[in-house]
Formats: structure tokens, sequence, C-alpha cells
């Protein structure tokens, strides 16, 4: 019987009081995956933003869509790769918190949650517009702007009421549980497919039929009569249409072997989404035809001359319905049916989507508990589908529709930047995950992904205004960037208030500390040792007893039992023995030179997150690593081992990373040091330093130059030794030299070979160098004789921000 909680990678949802554990069953065909889909994109998005963003980019709408589906396969490979390898109830939140540092992680899954949401709320209005004006078309009620109920419901209220009334329902219908959810996406999905292909092919053929109809897409009176921004404004506003691989990813728990399934799922929606969206908006802009009565509708009367994109655009949601109207039999009804339809399938997948990633929030903590309650009967997340609809039924009836497509479109978009910069980051912190889809040509798609969703964003808000501003006829723009940025305000309230104070709880259950040697002394600084094997214990430990004794300290020894990712972190408890023997051998050592030291055990699916963790728990200063050196790896994303690059780049403290030479038997009476200059050379001159200041030792700083340099060139190197060695105190003796080489790395590694150890500082050759240390110091660390060590100094703000990116 376990006694840990579930872990977040596992499909484990909650627990109850005896530790019984609950999860959410597979029972999701390729097919019903696809349609959850297919239904979040062909919902609203085509029928109520087709209308509003012809006004935008006229004709060339046509071509706004293809290049939305261009952009948006840019991320859904990124989709389709991770969603594979961690089928999750979660999705992009998972991911993003598992490869970036916090609060892009919370963030993640914040935007997420907050974007499905007025994604669905926007189904929501939808829904209720066309729902009143079906029951007006039969004769039930009067037009719309004229109804007056009970003396107080007027038409726009009672479209809110019903866009509420049918949020609660698909609430009720994800609480039923998956399978109803599932038939229920597949269902209504069929219905709008086959009513919009009527209505594609009814509107082509009028569109051929009709004099000129050529004109109405170069002649009115061009193509993109509001130019660049016109089309990208469009693309903007429309972007939400694309984001239903976010809603596939999200059903991974309950996918039938979801590393195949998901990225198919993916694949397919897109392949049946995009030819739609193109053929509609060409049948609504070329169909239909400009009528006095539209007109008068659409508030276009004064205009001498009316395009046929002008009228769609000023009526809006209802834009294709009226085109309908003018060239498919019974077009109207038919449209208003097939638009419910759309709206009730896209509903059901975002009510869906949105109560899943704040179940995952609440799992990991990040949200309060009762978001991951799972109902006993149905075993279904009723709490976060509850909270959920409540988010969802306010933002319907609080935001005008422009309003709420924009505000999830710009939540969307910062959600798929940080996906895509996920996917690259994990092919280096995760190389081992079993993806059964990799993204081709990395890093580059993911890449341009970023770049043009970066663009998609100021468009998309100065196209549909900033009039406060004096920009544009309206505030839309302005009420969508104020709604994500109070959204955006209030997720770092309850981050720092709420999640961040839990970090530690998490961090404890995730490598749980299961022995702990010697009581933590009360000094400042702290010094981390894993140790992985008994024969590197002795030269480590030599080290870091070195490095104390000189700067203070105390040394915190770590041993780590890894289980799979399937096995409770309690089963670890049984392989502890060997570990424990390996800890009390390391902390002699030091306790032999009267060094404070203690030792911890930790349990933990990955070696490198435990350490990470320990780090983090304990606020420690630095961490001194063993490597072996051995087995030069072919790969440009695993430089030293895959545990050591991750800790060496996300570690929130010094980096130390030794590797032992063929003869290293103990203390370094020679040390070179080779420098480059900056804070990471001066932090291995301070190591340096430590470690030799016994009277004995001799410490050379050297700087290799071209055999061309200059004389100048010379002056600035003398420079930086003299800078260099000023960092370098106690009683050994320092030299510096210039040497010269027509390559840094070999004239530093034959220069080794007469010392017992050679420390080199981090560089860092630009911000796409996947390296932790640069690759000078990597090369140099491979192929010299002698023991090396690279130092990494934590640099505050600037250390933050490179393990953000």
């Amino acid at each position: 019987m376990s006694d840990e909680p579930p872990e977040s990678g596992v499909a484990e949802s909650s627990q109850t009081d005896d530790n019984v554990e609950t999860e959410l069953s597979r029972d999701m065909s390729l097919t019903d995956v696809t349609f959850i889909g297919v239904g979040a994109m062909i919902g609203a998005g085509v029928f109520a933003l087709t209308g509003f963003a012809a006004g935008l980019a006229g004709p060339a709408l046509t071509l706004a869509f293809l290049l939305n589906g261009l952009v948006a396969t840019f991320t859904a490979i990124s989709y389709a790769e991770l969603g594979a390898a961690f089928p999750e109830a979660g999705g992009g939140y998972l991911w993003v918190k598992e490869a970036l540092v916090d609060p892009n992680g919370f963030y993640a899954g914040w935007m997420s949650w907050f974007a499905h949401a007025v994604a669905c709320s926007l189904y929501a209005i939808t829904f209720g517009t066309f729902l009143a004006h079906l029951i007006h078309y039969a004769g039930l009620l009067p037009q719309v702007d004229e109804i007056l109920l009970f003396g107080v419901i007027t038409g726009p209220m009672l479209e809110k009421i019903f866009a509420v009334l049918m949020v609660a329902l698909f609430g009720y219908i994800n609480y039923r549980g998956a399978e109803e959810t599932g038939t229920a996406g597949i269902v209504v999905t069929a219905i709008k497919i086959i009513v919009l292909g009527i209505f594609v092919g009814f509107g082509i053929l009028a569109t051929v039929n009709s004099p000129n109809w050529t004109g109405k897409f170069l002649n009115s009176p061009e193509f993109a009569p509001a130019g660049l921004f016109g089309i990208v404004g469009a693309m903007g506003f429309t972007y939400i249409a694309f984001e239903g691989y976010e809603i596939i990813v999200q059903s991974g728990e309950e996918v039938v072997d979801p590393g195949k399934n998901i990225p198919k799922a993916v694949f397919y929606s897109m392949i049946i989404v995009v030819p739609i969206y193109i053929l509609v908006a060409f049948a609504s802009i070329g169909g239909i035809s400009v009528t006095q009565t539209l007109v008068q509708e659409a508030g276009l009367a004064g205009q001498t001359q009316v395009y046929t994109w002008e009228l769609l655009g000023e009526l809006g949601e209802l834009g294709i319905i009226r085109a309908a109207g003018q060239f498919v039999p019974y077009g109207v009804p038919l449209l208003l049916i097939a638009g419910l339809a759309a709206t009730m399938s896209a509903l059901n997948a975002t009510v869906y989507s949105s109560s899943r990633v704040s179940f995952a929030m609440g799992r990991d903590r990040a949200l309060p508990a009762f978001f991951q309650r799972i109902d006993s009967e149905k075993r279904t997340p009723h709490i976060a589908i509850f909270l959920s609809v409540v988010l969802i039924a306010i933002m319907a009836v609080v935001l005008p529709i422009e309003s709420v497509a924009a505000a999830a479109d710009i939540m969307f978009i910062l959600l798929f930047i940080q996906v895509n910069w996920t996917v690259i980051k994990m092919r280096q912190t995760h190389p081992d995950l079993p993806r059964t889809y990799t993204v081709p040509y990395m890093p580059w798609p993911p890449l341009i992904g970023i770049a043009l969703q970066f663009l998609l964003t100021p468009f998309l808000i100065y196209t549909l205004g900033l009039e406060f501003f004096g920009i544009g006829t309206s505030n839309h723009g302005l009420i969508a960037l104020v709604t994500t940025v109070i959204w955006m305000g209030l997720g770092l309230a309850v981050y720092y208030g709420y999640s961040k104070p839990r970090e530690a709880e998490q961090i404890e259950e995730e490598t749980p500390t299961v022995v702990s040697e010697s009581a933590p002394s009360n000094a400042e600084k702290q010094l981390v040792v894993p140790i992985a094997n008994p024969e590197n214990a002795n030269q480590l430990m030599q080290t870091a007893v070195d490095i104390v004794e000189d700067r203070g300290g105390e040394i915190l020894v770590m041993s780590v039992v890894t289980v799979p990712q399937q096995t409770p972190l309690s089963e670890g408890r049984q392989f502890i023995s060997d570990e424990r023997d390996v800890l009390n051998e390391a902390m002699e050592i030091a306790e032999a030179e009267d060094v404070p030291v203690s030792g911890t055990i930790r349990i933990g699916h990955d070696v490198s997150t435990a350490i990470l963790n320990t780090i983090d728990q304990y606020d420690s200063d630095a961490v001194l690593m063993g490597w072996k050196g051995q087995h030069k790896t072919q790969r440009r994303d695993i430089v030293l081992g895959s545990n050591v690059d991750t800790v060496a780049q996300e570690a929130d403290a010094d980096v130390l990373v030794e590797r032992l030479g063929e003869d290293a038997t103990g203390r370094a009476e020679t040390v070179l040091l080779p420098t480059a200059g900056g804070p990471h050379a001066e932090f291995a001159a301070e190591i340096a330093s430590a470690i030799a200041d016994d009277g004995h030792s001799e410490i050379d700083v050297v700087h290799v130059v071209d055999p061309d340099a200059s004389e100048s060139e010379r002056q600035k190197a003398q420079e930086l030794l003299e800078s260099t060695s000023s960092h370098i105190d106690g009683s050994s003796e320092v030299t510096t030299r210039i040497i010269e080489g027509d390559d840094v790395v070999e004239t530093i590694t034959e220069e080794s070979e007469g010392y017992d150890m050679t420390l080199v500082g981090a560089t860092r050759e630009g911000l796409l160098n996947q390296f932790a240390f640069g690759s000078i110091p990597e090369q140099i660390g491979w192929d010299a004789k002698s023991t090396v060590i690279m130092a990494k100094r934590n640099l505050g703000i600037t250390s933050l921000i490179n393990r953000w990116l």
C-alpha cells in the first residue's frame, strides 16, 4: 500500500483517505479525440468570427485563414511531440511546468485555464445569439432588439441567459464522464460538417453564377483593402479557431494508445479544419449579394458603395447566417441549427479542457487541493468542472463578443509560445522521453512558431481598436488587453500568495527525504555534493572539504535512489541500504577534517530533479558534481550527461563540475587556471585559491592569444591575467603567463598535461547555445588528461533569465 501522494507524471488523479488510488480511465478512441479537436476548431470560430474577420481583411480573409493554418502548424507539431510523450490531463501546463522554471509553469496553467474559459464563453455567447434568432425565425419571439419579457428581460439579456444555461448543461455533461463527452462531440461535430459542406457547395455555385464574380475578390476595391494590417489582424482575431490541438492533448489520460493516437488526432484535425475555413470564407464573400435590407440591417445605409466583405463585417456573428439565407434553401434555419451544433460541440470540448487544466493545477498544488477532487460515482473532477463553468458564465455575461475572442487569442498565443520553447528545452532536459513522434529540423519549427505568434498579438490589438488612445473606432482591443493584464496580475498574487509557499511540500513529495544523517549546522553557506559512485567519493569529498575549509559553511552529501515513472516512490525505500553505506563513507572524509557535514538520501524518478529539489529546499549556495568524462556523446543536446547538464543549467546556486583525472588521488599541488575574464573565471580563481591554499601549491593563471596578436592585444591579455589573479588570496604561489596558440582548446589541453588540476570558468557563446558551461570549457573537460573542474557562478537576475530561457 503506497503512503506517497500521486505524482503529476503518472495518471493518478486523487487518493481516498485510506490511500486507495483513483485514476481517469482510458476509453477514448482516435475518432473520439479527433472529433473533440475538430469540434473545438469548427465552433464559434467559423460561425461567429468569419463575419467579423471579413470586415477586417476583406476578400483576403481566404488568405488569412490559409496563413493561420500555416502558423498553427508550427505549434501543432510541438503539441504532437509533447502530447504523445506526456499523455496526461493538463496538456501545455504540465509540459511547461516540467521544462521551464517557475512561475512559467504556473502561468502556463493559469493562462490555459483562463483561455479555455474565455473561449468557451465566446461559444456560449454565440449560442445564445443563434438560439434567440432561431426562436424568432420560428415566430415565437419578435425581433431580438424588440424583445422585452416581463418588462425586464431585453433581447441581449435573453441571449446571455441562453448562454449561461448552455454552459451549465455542458458542465453537467462533462460531469457525467468522458464517454458521454466523446459521444456528444462526435454527433454534433458530424452535423455541422455536413451543414457546412452544404453551405460551401451552394455558396460556390452562387459565386460562379454571379456576373463578374471575380470582382468581389479583386476589385472591392482590391483583394486586401486593409493591407497587411487587415490580414494579420484577422489572423490574430480568428487564431482561437485553431486551438483544438490544446484540447486534444488535454484528453491524454483518457485516450487509448496515446503515443500514436494523439499525434494523429492533432494532424487529422488540422487537415479537416483549414480547408473548411478557407472554403467558408470564399463562399461567404463570393456568394452573398448586397441588398437594401441587409445594408439597413448592417447599419451601412449612408454609404454609396457597400462591398460584400463590409456587409459581413457589420453583420458580425450573423454574417454567414444572412449569406446562407440568400443562396442556400432554408439557409437561415439550417445555418442557425448548424451554428447551434457547432457552438455546442465547442462548448463541450472547452468545458472539458478548462476543467482538466484546473484539475491538474489542483493536483500539483498550484491551485487549492479541492480542484483535484474526484467524484466517487462519476470519477470526474466535479469541483474543477463547476468552478470552470462559473468562470465561463461570468465572462459570457460581462464581455462583448469581440473582446472575448481577442482576450482568448492573446492567452492562447502566450501559452503556445511557452509550449514551443518547451519542446526545444525538453530535447535537452528530457532526452530519453518515449517520443513516438518528433518535430523535424529542430529547433527551427518551434522557433518560427514563436516568432510568428509574437507578430500576431500587436496586430490583433491594433486592428480591434484602442479608441481611448486615439487608435481605431472601438475599444475592443483595449478591453482584451486590460482583461489579460488583470488576469495575469491576479495570477501573480495567487502564485506568490498560495502556490509558491506550497512548493516545498511538493518538492518533498516528488523526491522525499528518507534518510537524514547528522543534523545540519547553523552555517550560512552550504555546498551540496551528490554522490552516485563510491569510486568518486574520495576525490569529490576532498575537493568539497578544501572549498568549505577555505570559504566556510557546511557540506550536505546526498544520494538519490531512482525508481521508474510507473513505480510509486514509496517502493524505493527497499533500495536505500547500499546508498546509506556510500553516504556514511563520504561523510567520514569530512568528519576526519572537522568540517561540518550532514547527509540525505532521497527517492525520485529523476536524478537531476532530486538534486535541484534538494538545492531549492535547503537554499544551498553551491553544488559540486562529479563526472567521469567517458564515452563522449555525439548528441549536441547532451554534452556532459543529461543529469549534469540539467543541474548545471537550472540550479539556483553556484555550480562546480569535477572531472576525475586518470591519476587523481588527492590534493592538487599544481593548478592550471586558464582565463578569458568575467565573473565565472573569477569564481574559478576563488575555487583554485581554496583548493591550493596549503602553502605548497602553485597556481598558473594563463591566457591564450593568437601567435600574430598585436601588442595592444597582449597588453589587454596581461590586464586580464592580473584581474583574475587578484581573486586568488592565500599562501599559494601564483604566476601569470600569456601563451600562444592557434586553437584555444588544443593549447590549454596540451598545457594541462603538466598539472594536477585544471580549473576553468564557464563561457557563454550566445542565446541559443544549449551547453551548460560553453563549448571551450566543455571541450577542455573532455580532452584534458588531468582533473578538470568547470565553475559557473550564480549571477542572480542574469542567471534567472538564462534559466527562464
